[in-house]
């Protein structure tokens, strides 16, 4: 099983990855890693957002932090990563959630302007 992970726009490069430590970057690569290569992801690092419209969070802890991270699937083994977050409450913050799924809706927009000719952005 192999799955290819890309990065819509600079939401998570840009606002969240480059922004860590060290550390939280190395677990960060490591359950990227582990979701493009294993066939089945424990839910510990891949979990499926109830009540939305096909988005998922990739779940990262390190020490007391927890980091969140939303993906959705574009067709069978590809993964988009849109945004990533400190959580420090028990429920995901619904700006996030918003976000993500705005961040998705403009990736298919984007995808299907593209595929008209007419520019590209993915």
């Amino acid at each position: 099983m192999r799955r290819n992970i890309i990065f819509y726009g600079n939401y998570f490069l840009k606002d969240f990855y480059n922004q860590q430590s060290k550390d939280v970057q190395e677990k960060v690569d490591f359950i990227l890693d582990l979701i493009s290569n294993v066939e089945k992801v424990p839910s510990k690092f891949l979990k499926y957002l109830e009540d939305t419209n096909g988005l998922y969070e990739i779940r990262v802890k390190v020490k007391n932090n927890i980091f969140r991270i939303f993906c959705f699937f574009d067709g069978g083994n590809l993964i988009v990563l849109i945004n990533g977050f400190q959580k420090k409450t028990e429920k995901t913050p619904k700006n996030e959630l918003n976000l993500a799924e705005k961040l998705k809706n403009n990736y298919f927009k984007d995808k299907e302007v593209s595929k008209n000719g007419k520019y590209k952005n993915v």
